[in-house]
């Protein structure tokens, strides 16, 4: 009998396997969840730079999403990167069909630290009508300020907020989320000395959240999970692919 629930990880693939499908997966595994895989782009890229990105059509990745939902009792997903905003609100309206009750994670990278682009900001304006459809997005610093200025925030009633602090300058690792129109502050248990930068990092936080939704676990005691699963793997090695435990 299958004791532990199902997650999947829509995102892109990367061979250093620091981010995407197979830092997800290693997240789900660590995680102690089941965890699938659909992927939306095969990228090219190292540690410390993105080469080239080649999106899978969106009629494959949804008819992957359905046939893994349509055996398998997914309670969450995870969603990592997405060509524009149609692309995201046909995988969540994907996932919807199959299961409603799914929590839905959406971790929006815009680009990469190297500057490499991934969402097309022409669509921006779209994503009004895709956030509310959401459990819960976790932009870092710079993509919540591309939000903000855009109007995008999500009714935190409908769509819970977190937002990443590994980009603060001030407080930093402090990230914030925000539930409910209330703010709750997720304080780093170490100075930023004991920790190393990380490529993938958001990748890591953001499956971790899903895989302890998936659990049964509260938005909060998800993401107070979820952080304590980050700063393991922030201060793994000092190298840029960290190692999970």
């Amino acid at each position: 009998m299958q004791e532990r629930p199902y997650v999947i990880s829509i995102a892109g693939f990367d061979p250093s396997a620091g981010a995407g499908l197979l830092s997800d997966s290693k997240t789900f595994e660590q995680s102690k969840v089941m965890g699938l895989g659909v992927c939306t782009a095969l990228t090219l890229q190292t540690a410390s730079k993105c080469l080239s990105l080649q999106w899978r059509p969106i009629d494959e990745v949804t008819e992957a999403i359905q046939v893994l939902m349509g055996n398998y009792p997914v309670s969450a997903v995870k969603i990592g990167i997405v060509k524009d905003a149609n692309f995201l609100d046909k995988i969540v309206e994907t996932v919807q069909k199959g299961n409603p009750e799914t929590k839905i994670v959406w971790d929006p990278v815009l680009k990469s630290t190297s500057e490499f682009t991934f969402f097309d900001p022409e669509t921006l304006p779209q994503l009004k009508k895709v956030v509310g459809k959401l459990s819960l997005i976790t932009p870092n610093c710079n993509e919540y300020s591309v939000l903000k200025k855009n109007s995008l925030l999500p009714d935190t009633h409908e769509c819970s907020l977190l937002i990443k602090g590994g980009h603060r300058e001030d407080h930093l690792g402090t990230d914030i989320l925000v539930e409910n129109g209330k703010e709750t502050l997720l304080v780093p248990t170490e100075s930023s000395a004991a920790y190393f930068p990380k490529h993938g990092s958001g990748c890591v936080l953001s499956s971790a959240i899903t895989a302890e939704l998936s659990k049964g676990e509260n938005m909060g005691t998800a993401c107070k999970n979820g952080k304590r699963y980050i700063e393991k793997f922030l201060k793994s090695n000092p190298s840029l692919l960290g190692t999970h435990s």
